[in-house]
């Protein structure tokens, strides 16, 4: 028995911001969208493609996003580029520190979500060790 991968993760967004948050989402970011089954869409919100995972955007109120620093981080290319694309969009992006082999920056989206971009610059580079840790 074992964890396999990651099959989606959930980010949420205030019940009236659902439409800017799929703009943003799928205009800024690029992502596509997915069908939510029927069962689900009434509760709102939606669903999110990028490769094998996904990312569940659900609504909810009255959640103070930008105090936490619970994230997602997407590995991407042309870290530079998602820069330029991000302050074309009015999102500021935040240096982090770094780390070896790879490059970072971090920004809070529209709705105060946590989001970080990593491009590895040395194919070999990970963000954190890959060997297991011993109590």
């Amino acid at each position: 028995m074992k964890l396999l991968a990651f099959d989606h993760a959930q980010l949420t967004v205030p019940t009236a911001d659902e439409a800017a948050a799929r703009r943003f989402y799928r205009e800024v970011l690029g992502l596509d969208e997915a069908p939510k089954p029927p069962q689900l869409a009434a509760r709102g919100g939606f669903w999110l493609r990028l490769g094998e995972t996904a990312l569940h955007i659900g609504l909810e109120d009255g959640v103070d996003r930008a105090r936490t620093r619970a994230h997602l981080a997407f590995r991407v290319e042309a870290l530079e580029g998602w820069r330029r694309r991000l302050a074309a969009a009015g999102v500021a992006t935040l240096a982090v520190e770094p780390l070896p082999g790879l490059a970072r920056c971090e920004f809070r989206d529209p709705f105060g979500n946590r989001l970080e971009l990593v491009e590895r610059l040395d194919a070999r580079a990970r963000p954190f060790p890959l060997q297991k840790l011993t109590s």
